[in-house]
């Protein structure tokens, strides 16, 4: 069954659309539904995911019920939304919708985790890898520096982590294992099932940032032994800033995830009284949930492109994407721009070193006059502290790429 456009858009608006078999879809079609790419190459979908039209539609449709009112085809980012948008996003990634709380950015859901676990209260240390997130990498350095944890770093062996070296790492004084399940410097996806049944054997929970993986690759966070995780809807779910979601499991709320802030998100008022003393606290993740003023226009664009993602089908968005960047892994590195994302990587994500940053960037910019992939400087810091600045390009084609993208940059690169 092949779905034209307006099929699509059908089920990013709500109605029912089943999920097509792989092949099955019109790739030029879905490129239609992204008109940036009517005006410029956008190979970057790892830094931001142009926003398709449904959800450009669900965005003008709040606005108009912001501007007018009520009425036909104006609607609000109401309750039947909001728990719509944390159910599609719950089966995305092998959840529980009373598992998801609404965040405003992937660094705002591993903060509330840390706060809710009282990281520093206890004696203990934490574990990250060099292959991190810089904010996450932030986050504990600065926890370190007030003497709160102990912060361990596992260093990269050939652009992957080891297992066996967050096995020297975890032991039993640990509290928490951070990672990124796919790396933002070179798409390595970690071997999480690995890490995780060390961190479980030993006591720690396990925090993963999803949002280089969220959408893009299929994700089971039961099957993985992920205890929380955070992501922005702005990268491969295809919203806008300021919006995003937290994972925790059921098990762990409120128990070992604890609230750490407090909002009228969490409870709701007996007989509709505005209380501020008398009030029923709501179950689920929704503990975690402070801000009574939501961004809804970010919260209809997440509805609108979740729908999206499931109605291609996410083992269908991957397909995709891997011709291409399957392309790019074979003649990036005969042009004399090494990879430094490990063979057989299973994400829409390529990096490769640039011997002539200059020169590489200048080429670009001649070619087309504006950014159209990621150029950037990695900083590594060894065991010793000695810092190594790596200077590189990362490519992150999406559903709306093509080979004649491809084409015209490596053209641009020869």
């Amino acid at each position: 069954m092949k779905l034209n456009r307006r099929e699509l858009l059908q089920s990013a608006a709500g109605l029912a659309v089943a999920a097509p078999a792989r092949g099955a879809i019109d790739w030029n079609q879905v490129r239609n539904d992204f008109p940036w790419l009517k005006r410029k190459v956008w190979l970057s979908a790892a830094d931001y995911h142009p926003i398709g039209i449904h959800s450009l539609r669900a965005i003008e449709g709040y606005l108009a019920y912001r501007v007018h009112g009520p009425g036909e085809g104006r609607s609000r980012f109401g309750n039947d939304q909001q728990r719509e948008t944390k159910e599609l996003f719950a089966k995305l990634i092998g959840a529980k919708s009373s598992e998801i709380a609404f965040v405003t950015s992937t660094t705002d859901a591993e903060n509330l985790v840390v706060a809710g676990m009282g990281l520093g209260n206890t004696k203990g240390n934490v574990v990250i890898d060099e292959l991190h997130y810089q904010a996450s990498k932030f986050l504990y350095h600065m926890l370190q520096k007030e003497g709160r944890i102990e912060l361990r770093i596992v260093q990269p062996r050939d652009w992957k982590i080891d297992p066996k070296d967050m096995d020297k790492a975890i032991d039993r004084n640990t509290k928490l294992v951070s990672l990124a399940l796919v790396s933002n410097i070179n798409g390595y996806l970690h071997d999480v099932k690995a890490t995780s049944d060390i961190a479980h054997a030993r006591g720690a929970l396990v925090y993963a940032d999803i949002i280089q993986g969220a959408g893009a690759i299929p994700i089971d966070v039961a099957a993985m032994g992920i205890d929380c995780a955070g992501c922005g809807a702005y990268k491969w779910l295809m919203g806008d800033m300021g919006f995003g979601f937290l994972f925790v499991r059921e098990d762990l709320q409120d128990r070992v995830i604890k609230r750490s802030r407090y909002g009228v998100r969490q409870y709701s008022n007996p007989n509709g009284a505005q209380a501020d003393s008398q009030f029923t606290l709501l179950p689920g993740a929704a503990r975690y949930e402070v801000a009574s003023s939501l961004p809804n226009c970010g919260g209809v664009c997440a509805h609108a492109a979740l729908r999206y993602i499931h109605s291609l089908g996410i083992d269908n968005i991957r397909a995709h994407a891997k011709p291409l960047t399957d392309r790019l892994l074979k003649e990036l590195p005969r042009m004399g721009y090494p990879s430094i994302t490990p063979p057989g990587n299973p994400t829409p994500i390529v990096s490769f070193l640039t011997p002539e940053y200059e020169k590489t960037a200048a080429k670009l910019d001649k070619a087309f006059g504006e950014a159209v992939i990621a150029m950037r400087r990695w900083e590594f810091t060894s065991d010793q502290g000695e810092v190594r600045i790596v200077k590189g390009m990362r490519i992150s084609p999406s559903v709306y790429n093509n080979q004649g993208d491809v084409d015209r940059l490596l053209e641009a690169l020869s």
